[in-house]
């Protein structure tokens, strides 16, 4: 029945916790915030839930009454590398068999964390092999840094969901320019 209603979950600041992925909790979650008083409903789907003394139109956005501090570590991931890095190898700017490159190659002591990973195409990262960057005579666009979640979701604006429910348009994007 609701299994495909998720809520678009905003930031106290209206904005969405993140663009890519974007910031969705499935239904259930959202219901369950919205009684904790957690959250403030700003759209519903037609859809409603319903228990044998309750009743609640599924939210479609929310609104978290407590900010959540983006300016934190972003948790280091294949998803976030590759948004820090924009789906691209930092050597030849390929976007096909991508892959996490260490910077400092794990058999020397290279830790998995985004200060020594690139995200590098299959190509590039066995051309590089068991060498550093400067070792194997590459230069990377730009040096392995630790983005922070704001940073993120920032980056993450530029890869749109396709399948964003038209109640979520004027709050997942309210702060894009408009085309004249």
């Amino acid at each position: 029945m609701a299994k495909h209603y998720p809520a678009l979950v905003l930031n106290a600041d209206a904005r969405p916790l993140s663009y890519s992925p974007l910031s969705l909790w499935p239904w259930e979650d959202a219901i369950k915030a919205v009684i904790a008083d957690r959250v403030t409903v700003l759209a519903e789907y037609d859809e409603i839930a319903r228990s044998p003394s309750f009743e609640i139109r599924l939210p479609s956005v929310i609104l978290l009454r407590e900010y959540v501090d983006l300016n934190r570590p972003a948790a280091f991931s294949r998803w976030n590398l590759a948004v820090r890095d924009n789906f691209a190898c930092v050597y030849c700017g390929d976007g096909d068999e991508l892959t996490f490159d260490h910077v400092i190659p794990k058999s020397r002591g290279g830790a998995s964390a985004f200060s020594n990973a690139l995200l590098a195409c299959a190509r590039c990262n066995s051309r590089k092999g068991n060498r550093t960057p400067e070792e194997a005579g590459m230069v990377p666009r730009h040096r392995p840094y630790t983005p922070t979640v704001a940073q993120l979701r920032e980056l993450g604006r530029r890869y749109p969901p396709p399948d964003i429910h038209r109640s979520w348009l004027d709050y997942a994007y309210w702060d894009t320019p408009l085309e004249s």
